[in-house]
Protein backbone atom coordinates (compact mmCIF):
# COMPACT_ATOMS: atom_id res chain seq x y z
CA UNK A 1 0.00 0.00 0.00
CA UNK A 2 1.19 3.63 -0.74
CA UNK A 3 2.60 5.22 2.26
CA UNK A 4 0.86 8.40 1.56
CA UNK A 5 -2.46 6.84 2.10
CA UNK A 6 -4.51 6.60 5.54
CA UNK A 7 -3.64 3.18 6.74
CA UNK A 8 -5.16 0.23 6.68
CA UNK A 9 -6.58 -1.72 9.73
CA UNK A 10 -8.48 -4.93 10.52
CA UNK A 11 -11.23 -5.96 12.59
CA UNK A 12 -11.64 -9.80 13.34
CA UNK A 13 -15.06 -10.62 14.58
CA UNK A 14 -14.89 -13.49 17.13
CA UNK A 15 -17.38 -13.37 19.68
CA UNK A 16 -19.38 -16.68 17.90
CA UNK A 17 -20.44 -19.59 20.27
CA UNK A 18 -20.91 -22.77 17.30
CA UNK A 19 -22.39 -25.56 18.12
CA UNK A 20 -21.69 -27.28 15.00
CA UNK A 21 -18.33 -28.03 15.80
CA UNK A 22 -19.62 -30.03 18.89
CA UNK A 23 -17.61 -31.66 20.84
CA UNK A 24 -14.82 -30.14 19.57
CA UNK A 25 -16.17 -26.51 19.82
CA UNK A 26 -18.09 -25.38 23.58
CA UNK A 27 -18.89 -22.26 24.71
CA UNK A 28 -15.96 -21.47 25.89
CA UNK A 29 -13.74 -22.62 22.84
CA UNK A 30 -15.39 -21.92 19.53
CA UNK A 31 -14.54 -22.72 16.29
CA UNK A 32 -12.61 -20.14 15.42
CA UNK A 33 -10.03 -21.04 18.45
CA UNK A 34 -9.71 -25.17 16.39
CA UNK A 35 -7.32 -25.87 14.81
CA UNK A 36 -9.78 -27.70 12.39
CA UNK A 37 -7.65 -27.95 9.48
CA UNK A 38 -4.13 -28.73 11.11
CA UNK A 39 -1.67 -26.56 12.32
CA UNK A 40 -3.22 -22.99 13.86
CA UNK A 41 -6.26 -22.28 15.55
CA UNK A 42 -8.41 -20.71 12.31
CA UNK A 43 -8.23 -17.11 13.65
CA UNK A 44 -4.60 -17.04 13.82
CA UNK A 45 -4.47 -18.09 10.38
CA UNK A 46 -7.03 -15.25 9.57
CA UNK A 47 -4.71 -12.57 11.35
CA UNK A 48 -1.57 -14.05 9.45
CA UNK A 49 -3.00 -13.65 6.13
CA UNK A 50 -4.14 -10.07 6.42
CA UNK A 51 -1.23 -8.73 7.50
CA UNK A 52 0.61 -7.40 4.50
CA UNK A 53 -2.89 -4.94 4.53
CA UNK A 54 -1.68 -3.95 7.79
CA UNK A 55 2.06 -3.39 7.40
CA UNK A 56 3.15 -0.35 6.82
CA UNK A 57 7.01 1.17 7.09
CA UNK A 58 8.80 -1.48 9.75
CA UNK A 59 5.65 -2.00 11.43
CA UNK A 60 4.67 -5.94 10.72
CA UNK A 61 1.07 -4.69 10.99
CA UNK A 62 -0.47 -5.97 14.64
CA UNK A 63 -0.72 -2.44 16.11
CA UNK A 64 -3.35 -2.28 13.81
CA UNK A 65 -5.21 -5.37 14.05
CA UNK A 66 -8.76 -5.54 16.21
CA UNK A 67 -10.62 -8.44 17.62
CA UNK A 68 -14.10 -7.97 18.70
CA UNK A 69 -14.64 -10.75 21.32
CA UNK A 70 -16.84 -11.70 24.18
CA UNK A 71 -15.78 -11.69 27.92
CA UNK A 72 -15.55 -15.55 28.65
CA UNK A 73 -13.34 -15.84 25.56
CA UNK A 74 -10.55 -13.21 25.91
CA UNK A 75 -7.89 -15.66 27.51
CA UNK A 76 -8.36 -18.01 24.79
CA UNK A 77 -8.17 -15.71 22.27
CA UNK A 78 -5.42 -14.01 23.75
CA UNK A 79 -3.50 -17.37 23.98
CA UNK A 80 -4.28 -17.85 19.99
CA UNK A 81 -2.87 -14.45 19.01
CA UNK A 82 -0.60 -13.21 21.56
CA UNK A 83 0.79 -10.96 18.93
CA UNK A 84 -2.54 -8.93 19.34
CA UNK A 85 -1.68 -5.57 21.86
CA UNK A 86 -4.60 -5.93 24.48
CA UNK A 87 -5.39 -2.37 23.77
CA UNK A 88 -6.85 -3.92 20.37
CA UNK A 89 -9.45 -5.98 21.75
CA UNK A 90 -12.26 -4.65 21.98
CA UNK A 91 -14.13 -6.91 24.55
CA UNK A 92 -18.25 -7.32 24.31
CA UNK A 93 -19.92 -6.79 27.71
CA UNK A 94 -23.08 -8.55 26.25
CA UNK A 95 -23.75 -10.74 22.48
CA UNK A 96 -25.21 -7.54 20.54
CA UNK A 97 -24.74 -9.05 16.93
CA UNK A 98 -22.38 -7.43 14.53
CA UNK A 99 -23.44 -3.59 14.67
CA UNK A 100 -22.46 -2.04 17.52
CA UNK A 101 -19.14 -4.24 17.41
CA UNK A 102 -18.37 -2.69 14.31
CA UNK A 103 -19.52 0.44 15.17
CA UNK A 104 -17.63 0.40 18.35
CA UNK A 105 -14.42 -0.36 16.47
CA UNK A 106 -15.23 2.26 13.45
CA UNK A 107 -15.72 5.00 15.55
CA UNK A 108 -12.90 3.94 18.05
CA UNK A 109 -10.69 4.10 15.10
CA UNK A 110 -12.17 7.35 13.82
CA UNK A 111 -10.77 9.56 16.94
CA UNK A 112 -7.55 9.32 15.20
CA UNK A 113 -8.17 9.12 11.94
CA UNK A 114 -11.95 9.15 10.13
CA UNK A 115 -10.20 8.44 6.65
CA UNK A 116 -8.32 5.07 7.67
CA UNK A 117 -9.67 2.21 6.10
CA UNK A 118 -11.35 -0.86 8.41
CA UNK A 119 -11.74 -4.29 7.26
CA UNK A 120 -14.08 -6.17 8.59
CA UNK A 121 -13.52 -10.26 8.62
CA UNK A 122 -15.13 -13.11 10.38
CA UNK A 123 -12.55 -15.22 12.20
CA UNK A 124 -13.18 -18.36 11.46
CA UNK A 125 -13.16 -18.99 7.29
CA UNK A 126 -10.58 -20.88 5.24
CA UNK A 127 -8.93 -19.02 2.34
CA UNK A 128 -7.30 -21.76 0.03
CA UNK A 129 -5.46 -18.93 -2.68
CA UNK A 130 -4.47 -16.15 -0.47
CA UNK A 131 -2.41 -13.83 -2.55
CA UNK A 132 -5.53 -13.82 -4.68
CA UNK A 133 -7.68 -13.01 -1.89
CA UNK A 134 -5.28 -10.41 -0.53
CA UNK A 135 -5.58 -9.24 -4.43
CA UNK A 136 -9.41 -8.60 -4.08
CA UNK A 137 -9.02 -7.01 -0.83
CA UNK A 138 -7.06 -4.70 -1.95
CA UNK A 139 -9.29 -3.34 -4.59
CA UNK A 140 -12.29 -3.50 -2.08
CA UNK A 141 -9.67 -1.07 0.04
CA UNK A 142 -9.26 1.17 -3.28
CA UNK A 143 -12.66 1.32 -3.36
CA UNK A 144 -13.13 1.85 0.30
CA UNK A 145 -10.94 5.38 -0.42
CA UNK A 146 -13.04 6.26 -3.33
CA UNK A 147 -16.18 7.06 -0.33
CA UNK A 148 -17.77 3.83 -1.21
CA UNK A 149 -18.58 1.18 1.68
CA UNK A 150 -17.39 -2.22 -0.11
CA UNK A 151 -17.82 -5.86 0.58
CA UNK A 152 -16.52 -8.79 -0.74
CA UNK A 153 -18.90 -10.97 -2.50
CA UNK A 154 -18.02 -14.85 -3.87
CA UNK A 155 -18.45 -16.28 -7.34
CA UNK A 156 -21.02 -18.91 -6.24
CA UNK A 157 -19.83 -22.42 -7.04
CA UNK A 158 -23.24 -24.13 -7.01
CA UNK A 159 -26.79 -23.20 -5.77
CA UNK A 160 -25.85 -23.11 -1.97
CA UNK A 161 -29.50 -22.68 -0.26
CA UNK A 162 -26.81 -22.02 3.61
CA UNK A 163 -25.68 -18.34 2.35
CA UNK A 164 -27.16 -15.26 1.60
CA UNK A 165 -26.21 -13.82 -1.44
CA UNK A 166 -25.42 -10.13 -3.19
CA UNK A 167 -26.97 -8.87 -6.46
CA UNK A 168 -24.55 -7.03 -8.50
CA UNK A 169 -25.55 -4.61 -11.22
CA UNK A 170 -23.14 -6.06 -14.12
CA UNK A 171 -22.99 -9.56 -15.17
CA UNK A 172 -20.12 -11.38 -14.08
CA UNK A 173 -17.19 -11.61 -16.46
CA UNK A 174 -16.59 -14.17 -18.98
CA UNK A 175 -15.38 -17.53 -18.15
CA UNK A 176 -11.63 -17.59 -16.71
CA UNK A 177 -12.10 -13.53 -16.76
CA UNK A 178 -10.31 -13.06 -12.83
CA UNK A 179 -10.62 -9.10 -12.45
CA UNK A 180 -11.03 -7.72 -9.39
CA UNK A 181 -13.09 -4.52 -10.00
CA UNK A 182 -15.80 -3.41 -8.03
CA UNK A 183 -19.31 -3.26 -8.60
CA UNK A 184 -22.85 -1.54 -7.73
CA UNK A 185 -24.82 -3.72 -5.50
CA UNK A 186 -28.42 -3.67 -6.22
CA UNK A 187 -29.94 -5.91 -3.01
CA UNK A 188 -29.28 -8.75 -0.25
CA UNK A 189 -31.28 -11.33 -0.31
CA UNK A 190 -31.88 -13.75 2.12
CA UNK A 191 -30.82 -17.09 2.28
CA UNK A 192 -33.02 -18.63 -0.88
CA UNK A 193 -34.79 -21.53 -1.36
CA UNK A 194 -33.22 -24.50 -4.20
CA UNK A 195 -35.14 -23.33 -7.20
CA UNK A 196 -34.09 -19.52 -6.40
CA UNK A 197 -30.29 -20.63 -5.84
CA UNK A 198 -30.40 -22.17 -9.35
CA UNK A 199 -31.49 -18.80 -10.61
CA UNK A 200 -29.37 -17.02 -9.17
CA UNK A 201 -26.03 -19.08 -10.30
CA UNK A 202 -27.89 -19.10 -13.94
CA UNK A 203 -27.91 -15.49 -13.97
CA UNK A 204 -24.37 -15.03 -13.47
CA UNK A 205 -24.93 -11.59 -11.39
CA UNK A 206 -25.23 -13.33 -8.12
CA UNK A 207 -22.88 -13.90 -5.44
CA UNK A 208 -22.56 -15.48 -1.55
CA UNK A 209 -22.60 -12.88 1.11
CA UNK A 210 -19.27 -13.61 2.71
CA UNK A 211 -19.57 -11.01 5.58
CA UNK A 212 -16.54 -9.05 5.10
CA UNK A 213 -16.95 -5.47 4.57
CA UNK A 214 -14.34 -2.55 4.10
CA UNK A 215 -14.74 1.05 4.41
CA UNK A 216 -13.36 4.75 5.88
CA UNK A 217 -13.97 4.79 9.69
CA UNK A 218 -15.92 8.09 9.48
CA UNK A 219 -17.96 6.94 6.38
CA UNK A 220 -19.46 4.22 8.04
CA UNK A 221 -19.64 6.11 11.58
CA UNK A 222 -22.18 8.55 8.99
CA UNK A 223 -24.03 5.25 7.59
CA UNK A 224 -24.62 4.17 11.57
CA UNK A 225 -25.77 7.65 12.40
CA UNK A 226 -28.40 8.05 9.59
CA UNK A 227 -29.89 4.50 9.37
CA UNK A 228 -29.35 3.04 13.40
CA UNK A 229 -29.38 6.55 15.54
CA UNK A 230 -29.98 4.61 18.75
CA UNK A 231 -26.49 2.62 18.21
CA UNK A 232 -25.15 6.14 17.69
CA UNK A 233 -26.76 7.80 20.31
CA UNK A 234 -24.92 5.00 22.77
CA UNK A 235 -21.36 5.61 20.91
CA UNK A 236 -21.24 8.88 21.18
CA UNK A 237 -21.83 8.14 25.03
CA UNK A 238 -18.56 5.80 24.96
CA UNK A 239 -16.96 8.21 22.74
CA UNK A 240 -17.63 10.88 25.23
CA UNK A 241 -15.90 8.85 28.27
CA UNK A 242 -13.28 8.20 25.58
CA UNK A 243 -11.85 11.64 26.16
CA UNK A 244 -11.64 11.44 29.85
CA UNK A 245 -9.31 8.45 29.86
CA UNK A 246 -9.28 4.57 29.40
CA UNK A 247 -11.13 3.98 32.71
CA UNK A 248 -13.87 5.97 31.90
CA UNK A 249 -14.52 4.62 28.69
CA UNK A 250 -14.50 0.79 30.06
CA UNK A 251 -16.51 2.31 32.43
CA UNK A 252 -18.86 3.60 29.80
CA UNK A 253 -18.44 0.14 27.88
CA UNK A 254 -20.07 -1.79 30.76
CA UNK A 255 -22.86 0.51 31.16
CA UNK A 256 -23.97 1.52 27.38
CA UNK A 257 -23.14 -1.72 25.44
CA UNK A 258 -25.77 -3.93 26.86
CA UNK A 259 -28.40 -1.94 25.80
CA UNK A 260 -27.65 -1.42 22.46
CA UNK A 261 -29.85 -2.29 19.65
CA UNK A 262 -28.92 -6.42 19.11
CA UNK A 263 -28.75 -6.42 14.85
CA UNK A 264 -26.47 -7.21 12.62
CA UNK A 265 -24.51 -4.65 10.04
CA UNK A 266 -26.23 -6.78 7.16
CA UNK A 267 -29.73 -5.52 7.74
CA UNK A 268 -28.71 -2.52 10.35
CA UNK A 269 -26.57 -0.44 7.44
CA UNK A 270 -25.75 -2.52 4.54
CA UNK A 271 -28.95 -3.14 2.96
CA UNK A 272 -30.23 1.04 3.50
CA UNK A 273 -26.49 2.29 1.95
CA UNK A 274 -27.21 4.08 -1.11
CA UNK A 275 -23.68 3.53 -3.61
CA UNK A 276 -22.84 0.22 -1.56
CA UNK A 277 -19.92 -1.79 -3.83
CA UNK A 278 -18.99 -5.44 -4.06
CA UNK A 279 -15.67 -7.07 -5.56
CA UNK A 280 -16.49 -10.43 -6.86
CA UNK A 281 -13.98 -12.49 -5.74
CA UNK A 282 -12.55 -16.09 -6.10
CA UNK A 283 -10.06 -17.29 -3.51
CA UNK A 284 -11.27 -20.71 -2.73
CA UNK A 285 -13.04 -19.43 0.13
CA UNK A 286 -15.00 -21.73 2.86
CA UNK A 287 -17.03 -21.01 5.91
CA UNK A 288 -16.24 -24.17 7.09
CA UNK A 289 -19.62 -24.39 8.29
CA UNK A 290 -19.65 -28.06 9.41
CA UNK A 291 -17.74 -31.26 10.11
CA UNK A 292 -18.80 -32.44 6.26
CA UNK A 293 -17.16 -28.89 4.68
CA UNK A 294 -13.79 -29.80 7.06
CA UNK A 295 -13.36 -33.20 5.16
CA UNK A 296 -13.76 -31.74 2.52
CA UNK A 297 -11.08 -29.50 2.95
CA UNK A 298 -8.94 -31.90 5.10
CA UNK A 299 -6.18 -34.03 3.73
CA UNK A 300 -6.95 -37.44 2.45
CA UNK A 301 -6.13 -40.79 1.76
CA UNK A 302 -6.63 -42.66 -1.24
CA UNK A 303 -10.07 -43.96 -0.15
CA UNK A 304 -10.85 -40.90 1.02
CA UNK A 305 -10.15 -41.18 4.99
CA UNK A 306 -9.19 -38.07 6.72
CA UNK A 307 -7.69 -39.68 10.40
CA UNK A 308 -4.86 -39.69 12.29
CA UNK A 309 -1.55 -41.18 11.98
CA UNK A 310 -1.80 -44.59 13.08
CA UNK A 311 -5.38 -44.84 12.71
CA UNK A 312 -6.77 -48.56 11.56
CA UNK A 313 -8.92 -48.01 8.06
CA UNK A 314 -10.08 -51.22 6.91
CA UNK A 315 -12.84 -51.63 4.19
CA UNK A 316 -13.51 -48.04 5.02
CA UNK A 317 -14.08 -44.88 2.73
CA UNK A 318 -14.66 -41.26 2.92
CA UNK A 319 -14.70 -40.68 6.90
CA UNK A 320 -13.31 -38.26 9.09
CA UNK A 321 -12.21 -39.01 12.03
CA UNK A 322 -10.27 -35.93 14.69
CA UNK A 323 -8.74 -37.16 18.07
CA UNK A 324 -8.36 -34.07 20.77
CA UNK A 325 -7.22 -36.26 23.17
CA UNK A 326 -4.19 -36.32 21.66
CA UNK A 327 -1.29 -33.93 23.17
CA UNK A 328 2.03 -32.57 21.58
CA UNK A 329 4.82 -34.35 22.35
CA UNK A 330 2.87 -37.72 23.47
CA UNK A 331 4.36 -40.38 22.35
CA UNK A 332 2.32 -42.67 19.89
CA UNK A 333 1.79 -45.51 22.27
CA UNK A 334 0.33 -43.01 25.12
CA UNK A 335 -2.76 -42.61 22.32
CA UNK A 336 -5.74 -44.22 21.89
CA UNK A 337 -5.69 -46.29 18.41
CA UNK A 338 -9.32 -45.39 16.27
CA UNK A 339 -10.21 -48.48 13.93
CA UNK A 340 -12.60 -48.51 11.45
CA UNK A 341 -14.16 -51.37 9.30
CA UNK A 342 -16.38 -51.74 6.99
CA UNK A 343 -17.85 -48.12 7.11
CA UNK A 344 -18.13 -45.16 4.90
CA UNK A 345 -19.31 -41.25 5.47
CA UNK A 346 -18.59 -40.79 8.61
CA UNK A 347 -17.31 -38.14 11.37
CA UNK A 348 -15.70 -39.54 14.31
CA UNK A 349 -14.87 -37.04 16.82
CA UNK A 350 -13.30 -37.88 20.58
CA UNK A 351 -12.56 -35.35 23.09
CA UNK A 352 -11.44 -35.98 26.92
CA UNK A 353 -15.20 -35.99 27.54
CA UNK A 354 -17.06 -36.85 24.50
CA UNK A 355 -17.05 -38.99 21.71
CA UNK A 356 -19.24 -38.24 18.19
CA UNK A 357 -20.35 -40.41 15.60
CA UNK A 358 -22.78 -39.19 12.69
CA UNK A 359 -23.18 -39.87 9.25
CA UNK A 360 -20.96 -36.95 7.37
CA UNK A 361 -24.42 -35.78 5.58
CA UNK A 362 -26.25 -35.50 9.11
CA UNK A 363 -22.99 -33.06 10.49
CA UNK A 364 -25.24 -30.20 10.10
CA UNK A 365 -27.57 -31.40 13.01
CA UNK A 366 -25.39 -32.21 15.49
CA UNK A 367 -26.38 -28.81 17.11
CA UNK A 368 -29.22 -31.08 18.19
CA UNK A 369 -26.55 -32.88 20.08
CA UNK A 370 -25.85 -29.64 22.18
CA UNK A 371 -29.60 -28.99 22.47
CA UNK A 372 -30.45 -32.13 23.97
CA UNK A 373 -27.52 -31.98 26.22
CA UNK A 374 -29.17 -28.80 27.69
CA UNK A 375 -31.92 -29.83 28.15
CA UNK A 376 -30.77 -32.88 30.13
CA UNK A 377 -29.17 -30.07 31.94
CA UNK A 378 -25.03 -31.16 31.21
CA UNK A 379 -24.25 -27.58 30.55
CA UNK A 380 -20.50 -28.95 31.21
CA UNK A 381 -20.44 -30.66 27.95
CA UNK A 382 -21.52 -27.48 25.96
Amino acid sequence: MNETHPPVHVLILAGGAGTRFWPASRAARPKQLLPLLGGEPLIAATARRVLPLCARGASAGWERLWVATGRRLVAPTRAALPEVPERRLLVEPAPRNTAPCIGWAAATVARDDPEAVLVVLPSDHHIADVPRFLEVLRAAVASARGGAITTVGIRPTHPETGFGYIEAEEAEEAAGARGASPRRVLRFVEKPSRERAEAFLASGRFLWNAGMFIFRAGDMTAAIRAHLPALAEGLDEIDRAASLGAEAEAEAVERVFPRLPAISIDHGVMEHVSGLAVVPGDFGWSDVGSWQSAWELADKDARGNSAPEGSVLIDARDNHVVDLRARPGDAPGARRTIALLGVEGLVVVETDDALLIVPRDRSQDVKLVVDALKAEGQDRLT
